[in-house]
């Protein structure tokens, strides 16, 4: 059975079962000394009739405003229109001079009060769902690519760039570091990628750059020749070569995210040289692949979500999914 005990507690269930056994003739005292606890812990054990930890949240909410207060500042908010900081204005001149600014955005958060935008869709008569779309369900081998600019390094004469591919369903990540961002680097990456990945490429989406493609794009800069290196590799494979609207970066987000952590490890710590930053990259992903549970893939590991959907569909899958043994303590 999960007990789930309050981190200061000097008793166990099975001790508090045993306080409530003892009979009356056994003083609190006696007992306390026993169990080495004080006599209010054996008191307040014997009058319960349960064993278990009660919660520990408050009972009462310790606002800053009063009801009555919330209602004013809730009604001046959607007949003002008023942002959140000159709302703390208000709210300080007229009701509560104590009112901190992270109080009031909780109490709008807690009363669920409309924000601005919100409110601007709702007098425009329209709806005030998210215009943004999930990204729709795929099986394994709709891969999203990217290129990261990387910062020079002392030991480098100029800086190198980071090629990321993470596959939607499963979020498997390859990565590698290379000297260009070139149509001919874009396209030996993409040549890596369907090597190394365990399921078969069969969709990739890219930006608009001249790395990956020289279509048309909003502009109509470019004329498009069928011709370019990363195309030519995808139509040889088999592989459908998907380009996102121009101004749109939030469509390949999937990776965008992913860089962002790459951003956040880069800037955890000073790397001395190229090859420092190269292996300490080539680390985090290996614990992304293996040992990094994320919420979207239900709390598991990009590498057992693979080896489920291999389960499901082996047809999907060129080779067998290997994990590798956690990282040491």
């Amino acid at each position: 059975m999960d007990i789930k005990l309050h981190k200061q507690a000097t008793t166990t269930p099975k001790i508090r079962a045993e306080i409530q056994g003892a009979p009356p003739s056994i003083s609190n005292s006696e007992l306390a000394r026993k169990y080495g606890v004080a006599d209010t812990t054996v008191r307040r054990w014997r009058l319960r009739q349960d064993t278990h930890d009660r919660s520990h949240t408050r009972h009462n909410l310790l606002a800053t405003l009063t009801p009555e207060q919330e209602e004013v500042l809730i009604a001046a908010r959607e007949f003002l229109r008023l942002g959140l900081d000159d709302l703390l204005v208000v709210a300080r001149e007229f009701l509560n001079p104590r009112l901190s600014r992270s109080g009031l955005h909780r109490l709008l958060k807690r009363r669920e009060v409309p924000t601005l935008a919100e409110l601007a869709r709702q007098d425009a008569g329209e709806s005030t769902q998210p215009t943004h779309k999930p990204f729709r369900d795929y099986a394994p081998g709709f891969v999203h690519v990217d290129i990261k600019h990387l910062p020079q390094m002392p030991d480098e004469e100029r800086k190198r760039y980071l090629y990321v591919a993470i596959d939607r369903a499963t979020r498997w990540v390859y990565l590698e570091v290379r000297r260009s961002q070139s149509a001919q680097d874009a396209r030996t990456f993409m040549k890596r990628v369907i090597e190394k990945a365990p399921f078969k490429v069969q969709k990739v989406l890219t930006d608009n750059g001249k790395s990956f493609t020289d279509r048309f794009t909003r502009a109509g800069e470019r004329t498009p020749s069928g011709q370019h290196p990363f195309d030519r590799m995808c139509r040889a494979h088999g592989i459908q070569h998907r380009l996102i609207k121009p101004g749109r970066p939030q469509t390949n987000g999937m990776v965008e995210r992913f860089n962002g952590r790459i951003s956040d490890v880069l800037a955890t710590r000073r790397y001395v040289s190229g090859e420092d930053l190269e292996q300490t990259l080539k680390r985090y992903c290996w614990l992304y692949n293996h040992h990094i549970a994320q919420k979207a893939l239900h709390h598991q590991s990009p590498i057992d979500a693979m080896k489920q959907w291999q389960e499901m569909r082996p047809d999907l899958f060129h080779k067998r999914v290997i994990n590798h043994p956690g990282p040491d303590k």
